[in-house]
């Protein structure tokens, strides 16, 4: 579409309408319909007559707001005009397959519904019609006039100059230095003039950065002649000439010949080291670049030109030898540039309510320089607290005329078919992150993108994703690599651009009855969805755009009226995202009256099956149905789903057949899962009808493709654009053809534009040539999972570029050899030249690895991790020298005989069920972690010391071990342990004793299953060293008895957890002295210790979980827990054994509490009121299985005034809730009763009227509850201040 860059975004959706009506299928459809033809006309034509003048509305719209009142009644009109010519386009395209599929009605049933669609279709356009007549009628008294009559409007900016105060510039020392070092140098390789630019979004500071630069000394030193030109928006090659010479010459220059200009500069420059600064650029075109810098190229070898831009695409087209990605300013220099603009006073503000609100002002401003300047310099005349209150309440962009503007210049450049796609971005939320893909097809969806002869819609989008990124406009997220985000500021202005039309629920603040002009809605999901949140969208019937938001929320209950009441009322849909609704098991069958949907996700669902209406879903571009764990079919009809692009069936697991004649989806490009079956209509021969595949692929189900000719008509071969490639077979498949199955194989060989091969259950005795053929020059990885009958392994060692390498299964390898490297006689490649990752597992009868000859000679020389698992036959030989080797995991390889590779970058080891011999080859001078196990026959004291050799000590680089399941383990005492960080000992049954002060640099200990542990010791003139510990697990121990005599003296222990330690009979010693540090303990299953240290726990402990400790419960009172000024989580687990009839007593529990969890009391049958009287901190309340538990107090639980979560499980006898003990509970929001099936509904509504705040109510397997609940509109009415009740997993409403 060719359109003037700074075109009207209303453009582009006229020139949709026009390139619609002009359609062939569109002027077929209507040929003979008079009445509708002559309507379409008169539609054209004042779409026209306003199109004239919206160039000129979009720039007065901004100051003038009954021009932005027009533009915005005029944008609505055009959305309505669209809606009905797509009403049109659909019925033309039902009308085109139902007599491609022999589905046409009869004649005069046909040419009734007919007549009323065009009846119906009429009255919209004539409505529509006067509508945009009227808006056109009042384009003079608006004072509108035609893009061609509107004069080159002048930049409202002031032109930059070189001059800056850098006392005044916070944070942008390094960049300038990062700069000047790439400016001073001469060290071009010839004498072209280096470009360097600077990039970045609108008010980030480029200019000023080039102030800086421009005036270090030791740049002005550094070149004869330094020169300052601001070009700005309007590129004119004359004036920019002109300014050039005059700042070179600094005088003033009358020459008005382009010519004779630049044979000045030419002669000026001569000679000279020139530093040219180039401000403000938006040129992008080549010519232009090459014309200005012809004159420029007599200076000196040296000379330099710093660009500044917002396009990256400037850039390239001057030729930038380095790019400087300006960022925002940091978090301190963000306040300290604030500071200087807003206080008279640099100190005045220090602690002050003004600082308290300065510094969430600046957080809003988002490290922008231009809004914290301008918002600091605004708030500097006011002396009020609560006018800087108001500024922090306040939209940032809308306090000043400053930031907009300078913004607004970023879209004001973009073209028009660029703008609605970027004005569609307002969708997002703040700091929202989003995948290019994924908005390319929403994109899409919505009507943004048109195919042309050379590009997709999809190649389209991503060029206009691309532009928006080399705009600044869009930028990578810096939590996720894939992901991109846009600045605050950028997403209002977005959200400026697109005003009413769009809307996100609970964000944007708007008025429930103002939502007649919105076309596109997104929100964020709840746990629970009910319909409250929706209830302003029953009167957008108009809606485009349902966006349920990207999250890793899933929602586990949602309202039906928002599928069966809300949805079929909007009928002009065209992106419904329903995903991770995780327990909708029905899709209604309404969702076939969205005619113009063309986007839709049920990802994440519990859909069993798909009604058969979606595939009157004619429009429909992209269907998401990944994670559906239990869909099982796809509706029969797909094939009539013509504009189907992509389907996404990623782990889908259950779909074990496709729908007939897929092949007739000539469009669909994404196509994760194919499943062949024998049926006529669904084999493999279908994917060779789909030309477009691309992407990946993953085909089942090839225990059905029987010979050459069949996998062939997949034409696999043909597919360029597929780059992942999937190969299934059936586990357990016929075996006796063997070698029919490597024909199947051989005619599936796919384009050697294919990156990633797996191949899976593949019964064939060999692999066909292609596989492992050098001429696959871009695949990087492959996986070759359960080929059980394979006897050699395809010669992978020619692949280029192959990174990563899993061999699975593979029982039928005896030998890896010569026929796995590849020819390597004639070849230039040396094998596994690019290999990072080689995995061999479940190689049961493997027994050797032959060596390539040519080993030494860069064979493996890139390789990073090695595995080698379950081959349990091999002996040897492994690689010799592996330069590269990081990892190295040998596990399940009892007969192993080869030593260890020569690999000195090694930093990860692993060894398990190996033979002994292995453990004296080790490369441990360069280890950091080291993991052996199952070496039941070494004595590892041997071994330890063997490691030491011959410094006295580990290695100075090992930094983590674990030893599991090593019988003969000793520590000898001896030994320098001091570089180690981490220990952990699993299953060393000989150890009795562990000496801490071995240990002293240690900071996380894991001991775990030694069961003849009995004790830990320090030596006494250790006993204050263990200063770096910061965990210990004592886990699995049943002979442990002991801590260090005098207590464990680690200051800055932060963690301590013992468990299932039974003969221990005392905690360590002055717990609450010497471990000042310790926030979480954690005690489980320590059924012989009676109570706390005597002078109670550390003061400052945050976790304390008591769980089967029966003795240590029972002697609770003396816990002395009011001293724990610091502990917020607290559970309690009794165990089967104790007696415990009514609890907590009184004092027992600390007021400071926050959480408390109370569970596994068998003979609990009250809870005692007094307990809970001062815990008026506490917000978190779970009580679970006390099956004797018969009714919650009468008083006591009034005084949790901070209760937010009460969760009751598994209490049988439970009968009721008193509302004398609960109806106080104003602050609960949360309210779940599972498994008490006793607990009286009567009793219960009682309490539940009380509970204003409470917003979930959740309640499952309570039979006197849910046998209530059949007079359904009762519980509607009474527990109708409940937004969410969720009862057995249905949302009541």
């Amino acid at each position: 579409m060719a359109e003037l860059v700074g075109g009207a975004l209303l453009s582009a959706f006229l020139q949709v309408l026009f390139d619609r009506m002009a359609s062939r299928e569109f002027i077929d459809f209507l040929r003979g319909r008079k009445p509708s033809e002559e309507l379409l006309y008169k539609l054209k034509n004042v779409l026209l007559s306003v199109g004239a003048v919206l160039e000129d509305a979009e720039d007065k719209q901004v100051t003038n707001s009954s021009v932005k009142m027009w533009h915005n009644d005029l944008k609505d009109a055009v959305y309505d005009a669209e809606d009905v010519l797509d009403k049109i386009a659909t019925k033309a395209l039902q009308s085109k397959l139902d007599a491609e599929f022999g589905t046409t009605p009869s004649k005069v049933r046909n040419y009734i519904q007919t007549s009323r669609f065009f009846k119906k279709i009429e009255e919209r356009i004539k409505v529509v019609l006067g509508r945009l007549e009227n808006l056109a009628s009042q384009q003079n008294v608006m004072g509108l006039v035609q893009a061609s009559t509107v004069g080159r409007k002048a930049s409202e900016r002031l032109p930059t100059t070189s001059l800056v105060d850098d006392s005044e510039i916070c944070g942008r020392n390094d960049d300038k230095d990062e700069i000047i070092n790439k400016l001073l140098p001469d060290n071009a390789s010839d004498n072209k003039i280096g470009v360097i630019a600077i990039v970045g979004m609108g008010g980030l500071g480029k200019t000023t950065l080039a102030q800086l630069v421009y005036n270090d000394n030791r740049v002005q030193e550094h070149f004869d002649l330094v020169a300052w030109v601001c070009v700005s928006e309007e590129f004119d090659m004359f004036n920019v000439m002109k300014t050039i010479l005059e700042a070179i010459t600094s005088s003033t220059s009358d020459i008005k010949d382009l010519n004779r200009l630049q044979l000045q500069v030419k002669e000026r420059l001569n000679g000279k080291k020139f530093l040219l600064i180039l401000d403000d650029v938006w040129n992008r075109n080549y010519s232009d670049w090459e014309i200005l810098s012809n004159p420029l190229k007599s200076g000196a070898k040296g000379s330099r030109i710093i660009v500044t831009t917002r396009d990256i695409d400037v850039a390239s087209t001057m030729r930038a030898f380095a790019t400087h990605h300006l960022r925002k300013l940091q978090e301190d220099d963000c306040w300290s540039l604030f500071a200087r603009h807003a206080f008279h006073d640099a100190n005045s503000y220090t602690n002050s309510d003004f600082e308290e609100l300065g510094r969430q002002i600046v957080e809003k401003c988002k490290g922008l320089p231009l809004a914290i300047k301008v918002i600091g310099a605004l708030l500097r005349s006011k002396d009020d607290v609560s006018e800087w209150d108001k500024v922090l309440n306040s939209e940032i962009w809308s306090l000043s005329n400053e930031i907009l503007p300078a913004l607004r210049l970023s879209y004001k450049h973009l073209p028009s078919y660029i703008k609605r796609s970027f004005a569609y971005c307002s969708i997002f939320p703040k700091d929202h992150p989003f995948k290019k893909d994924e908005l390319v097809l929403l994109w899409m969806a919505e009507g943004f993108l048109h195919e042309t002869e050379k590009r997709t819609m999809e190649a389209v989008g991503n060029y206009y994703f691309e532009t928006l990124v080399s705009r600044s406009l869009f930028q990578k997220s810096n939590e996720d690599e894939l992901c991109f985000v846009m600045h605050d500021l950028i997403n209002d202005l977005a959200k400026f651009v697109s005003g009413e039309f769009t809307f996100r629920l609970e964000v944007d603040s708007r008025s429930h009855r103002n939502v007649n002009k919105t076309r596109h809605v997104s929100y964020a999901r709840d746990t629970y969805e009910n319909f409250n949140k929706f209830e302003a969208l029953q009167e957008s019937t108009q809606l485009r755009t349902f966006l349920a938001l990207q999250s890793y929320k899933i929602c586990f209950s949602i309202t039906k009226k928002l599928l069966h009441d809300l949805l079929p009322m909007l009928s002009c849909l065209r992106v419904l995202t329903l995903s991770k609704y995780w327990n909708m098991r029905v899709l209604p069958e309404s969702i076939g009256k969205i005619t113009q949907l063309r986007y839709l996700d049920i990802s994440c669902m519990r859909l069993k099956r798909l009604p058969d209406s979606l595939c009157k879903l004619y429009n429909l571009q992209t269907l998401k149905l990944s994670h559906c764990p239990d869909l099982e079919t796809l509706p029969r009809d797909m094939q009539k789903l013509v504009n189907l692009r992509h389907l996404d069936l990623t782990e889908t697991p259950c779909i074990m057949e496709m729908p007939m004649h897929t092949g007739k989806l000539k469009c669909l490009q994404t196509l994760t899962k194919f499943v062949v079956s024998k049926r006529t209509g669904c084999s493999i021969r279908e994917l060779g009808k789909l030309a477009n595949l691309r992407g990946a692929l993953s085909i089942l189900g090839l225990e059905n493709v029987e010979s050459f000719t069949d996998a062939q008509g997949a034409c696999l071969r043909n597919k360029m654009d597929l780059k992942e490639l999937a190969l299934n077979w059936k586990e357990c498949s016929n075996t006796e053809n063997s070698e029919s199955q490597r024909d199947v194989l051989n005619g599936l060989q796919p384009h050697r534009n294919l990156k990633s091969l797996t191949i899976n259950y593949y019964m064939g005795e060999s692999f066909p040539n292609w596989a492992g053929d050098h001429s696959f020059p871009y695949i990087t990885s492959i996986h070759l999972r359960n080929c059980k009958y394979c006897c050699s392994l395809p010669a992978l060692g020619q692949l280029p570029s192959l990174q990563n390498l899993s061999i699975v299964g593979f029982d039928g390898i005896v030998a890896v050899g010569e026929e796995f490297y590849g020819s390597t006689g004639s070849s230039s490649i040396k094998p596994f030249g690019a290999l990072k990752v080689l995995r061999f597992l479940q190689m049961l009868n493997w027994e050797k690895w032959i060596s390539c000859a040519e080993n030494e000679g860069g064979v493996f020389h890139r390789l990073e991790e090695l595995y080698i698992v379950e081959c349990s036959k091999l002996t040897g030989d492994l690689p010799i020298h592996l330069p590269s080797l990081g990892i190295l995991e040998i596990i399940d390889c009892p007969k192993m005989l080869a030593s260890l590779p020569r690999a000195p970058a090694i930093c990860q080891l692993k060894l398990a069920n190996c033979r002994e011999d292995i453990l004296r080859e080790l490369p441990i001078h360069v280890m950091k972690e080291l993991r052996i196990g199952e070496f039941d026959a070494v004595d590892m004291g041997d071994f330890f010391l063997h490691m030491s050799l011959p410094v006295g000590g580990l290695p100075s680089t090992l930094k983590t071990v674990e030893i599991n399941n090593c019988k003969k383990l000793g520590l000898p005492i001896n030994l320098d342990y001091s570089c180690l960080e981490v220990l952990k000992l699993f299953s060393c049954d000989s150890l009795r004793s562990i000496p801490m002060d071995l240990f002293l640099n240690v900071k996380h200990m894991i001991i775990r299953s030694c069961r003849d542990l009995e004790s830990l010791t320090v030596a006494e003139q250790h006993q204050h060293d263990l200063v770096a510990l910061s965990s210990l697990t004592i886990d699995s121990c049943p002979n442990f008895v002991s801590f260090p005599r005098g207590g464990l003296h680690a200051t800055n222990l932060g963690f301590l957890e013992i468990n299932s330690c039974e003969s221990l009979r005392l905690l360590p010693e002055k717990m609450q002295m010497l471990l000042p540090s310790l926030t979480r303990f954690h005690i489980q299953r320590c059924t012989n210790i009676e109570t706390l240290p005597e002078e109670g726990l550390p003061s400052s402990l945050n976790e304390l979980y008591i769980k089967y400790c029966e003795k240590l419960v029972e002697s609770r009172m003396g816990w002395s827990l009011q001293n724990l000024a610091s502990l917020a989580d607290l559970q309690i687990i009794g165990g089967s054994k104790l007696d415990v009839v009514s609890f907590p007593e009184k004092g027992l529990l600390p007021t400071n509490l926050i959480i408390l969890r109370i569970s596994g009391f068998p003979n609990l049958m009250m809870l005692d009121k007094n307990g809970f009287e001062n815990l008026t901190s506490l917000k978190y309340l779970y009580i679970y299985n006390c099956p004797k538990l018969e009714c919650m107090p009468e008083e006591g639980l009034q005084h949790l005034t901070s209760l937010v979560y009460l969760s009751i499980s598994n209490c049988p006898k439970l009968e009721c809730i008193s509302k004398e003990g609960l109806q106080h509970l104003t602050s609960l929001e949360y309210l779940s009763i599972t498994d008490c099936p006793k607990l009286e509904y009567c009793k219960l509504e009682e309490w539940l009227q009380h509970l204003t705040s409470l917003s979930v109510l959740k309640i499952s397997n309570c039979l006197s509850l849910t046998k209530r609940r059949k007079g359904i509109k009762e519980w509607r009415r009474k527990l109708a201040h409940i937004p969410n009740k969720i009862v057995d997993g249905e949302l009541i409403e």
